[in-house]
């Protein structure tokens, strides 16, 4: 009988040491990625991938170790520097505790931070007039 060789898939590392942190912060998830500098995923992390459930997953605390979560791995594919995105305008209150804990993670330096909210420019388009 043959014996299968298990095989691991290499994690190929970052050549400039540089990438991104997409931090997307709701009412309901907290949901971080880290991409390299031409936007492909290495790792991504949520609050219900923790183990986290119902009211917990939008906690500031879930936040952070969601956060933390993914920078572990950042390590591990070279990365020194990231740029912090964040979307999501006040809804639930970790968005702040997300980005401090991306900013005071040992090892890794931020660039640059931006928020990329949608902003509505006018609004919905209004209902027609009544006619009586």
């Amino acid at each position: 009988m043959a014996i299968k060789k298990e095989t691991k898939k290499k994690k190929s590392s970052v050549s400039n040491g540089e990438g991104a942190v997409h931090i997307k912060v709701s009412a309901n998830n907290t949901l971080v990625s880290l991409t390299d500098s031409f936007g492909n995923t290495l790792a991504q992390s949520s609050a219900g991938k923790l183990g986290y459930r119902g009211a917990k997953k939008s906690t500031p605390y879930v936040a952070q170790q969601v956060v933390e979560d993914v920078l572990k791995n950042a390590a591990g594919f070279g990365i020194k520097k990231i740029a912090i995105y964040i979307k999501g305008a006040g809804a639930g209150g970790g968005r702040e505790a997300a980005v401090r804990a991306a900013t005071t993670y040992d090892g890794i330096g931020v660039t640059m931070f931006k928020d990329v909210s949608p902003i509505p420019h006018n609004g919905c388009r209004p209902p027609k007039a009544r006619r009586l």
